[in-house]
């Protein structure tokens, strides 16, 4: 128990609700501000594997997620741009768990707000200032109020305002890519297969769907080249016949999907290069604030939701006067495998757009990561975080 230990997050995201719950979990006293007005999130999907809902069940939260996640198992698969079947997509971890579900990030976000008290989120809290001294952190909000706090935790996304307070503003990284994401209700795709991902790879662009809410819909999303600056949004209007025209010829399951989509959004892909570190004092940095990575392994939020329960394991055993060491250690256990993970997603999206010469050595590629995903799906951050063990590095 930590007591008397005050801890604020800053970011109403999913990677800053699950810290919160797994703060609360272990009795530390902890405070959510979020800029927006009220707490939501884009209409978009997110693929949860075994390595964060293995650590969201054991906060109570399975019955809620089953409740509006989508099972995604047997049969899903890697396909060529043409529709040639290249390798299974992994969705057990090694001991043959199938922990993954396709979620609505709206649905995410909502189990995870529900979780908490309503009095512990504070909506309408945009983050203007920081300053620290060696006792407390306090923070500054555009509406004139101040808090204080023993920890300070950078749970403010991509654009995360407090991590200049760490390192140097970090450049973006543009992949040269952008991503057209959207829904369609399963009822009119009554042919399409139920419970899968899918995934279609051709030159320079790539294609995916899996199922989200029950099941009622499908979450699409086409990576297409794009050699102008586009912004980092989530939220920008695409055009679906641009985004039609880029899969044309495509196999027959890609081309009649995109036949259905009346409206789409797309946004740039950026990443950041590794960060050198995430602590500064009583200030640390968590999931996109700390390690912005590309789609192209679905770990963004899962990465999120293991730092939030690796930093909570950190600090609920801290006094107030520790805190900053035990910042230090959940940084030191986390910082080697999210940097491993970012490097990851982007070899991935090589391999997903043909960037290779030789498509099979592509494709032995595809079916031997494998071991990889086994890497990534088997970790528990929790169980890491209370032995006090980094996070083991992949060996091929």
């Amino acid at each position: 128990m930590a007591d008397g230990l005050r801890v604020a997050v800053v970011g109403g995201g999913i990677g800053g609700l699950a810290c919160a719950n797994a703060l609360l979990g272990r009795g530390v006293d902890v405070h959510v501000y979020e800029q927006a007005p009220e707490l939501g999130e884009v209409g978009a999907g997110v693929f949860m594997s075994p390595n964060s809902r293995r650590l969201l069940e054991r906060m109570g939260l399975g019955p809620a997620l089953a409740s509006v996640g989508a099972r995604v198992g047997e049969g899903s698969c890697y396909y060529r741009a043409d529709g040639t079947r290249v390798a299974p997509i992994m969705t057990t971890d090694s001991s043959g768990w199938n922990g993954v579900y396709g979620m609505h990030r709206a649905d995410l976000l909502e189990v995870l707000a529900t979780a908490l008290p309503a009095e512990r989120v504070h909506t309408g809290h945009r983050c203007v200032g920081f300053e620290q001294d060696a006792d407390v952190a306090r923070l500054f909000f555009a509406d004139g109020q101040r808090v204080e706090a023993e920890v300070v935790v950078a749970a403010d996304g991509i654009k995360s305002v407090l991590q200049q307070y760490v390192v140097p503003p970090s450049t973006p990284v543009d992949s040269g890519s952008v991503a057209y994401r959207g829904l369609i209700p399963a009822a009119e795709l009554p042919w399409w297969k139920p419970e899968v991902s899918q995934l279609w790879m051709g030159e320079g662009k790539h294609f995916m769907a899996y199922p989200v809410r029950r099941g009622e819909l499908i979450n699409y999303v086409g990576f297409l080249p794009y050699e102008k600056a586009v912004e980092e949004s989530w939220s920008a209007p695409g055009d679906p016949d641009e985004l039609r025209a880029g899969f044309t010829g495509w196999a027959p399951e890609v081309t009649r999907l995109l036949e259905k989509v009346e409206t789409t959004h797309w946004w740039g892909l950026y990443d950041r290069e590794p960060l050198s570190r995430w602590t500064e004092g009583r200030l640390t940095l968590l999931g996109d604030a700390a390690h912005p990575m590309l789609p192209h392994l679905g770990q963004g939020a899962n990465q999120s939701i293991e730092d939030g329960v690796a930093l909570a394991v950190h600090l609920g055993r801290a006094a107030p006067a520790d805190a900053p060491q035990a910042l230090l250690a959940y940084e030191e256990q986390r910082r080697p495998r999210t940097s491993e993970v970012q490097l990851g997603a982007r070899a991935n999206g090589r391999r997903y757009d043909s960037q290779l010469d030789d498509l099979g050595e592509r494709d032995s590629q595809i079916a031997s990561s494998v071991s990889f995903r086994q890497w990534l799906y088997d970790h528990d951050a929790e169980a890491a975080a209370e032995a006090g063990e980094p996070a083991a590095a992949f060996r091929a």
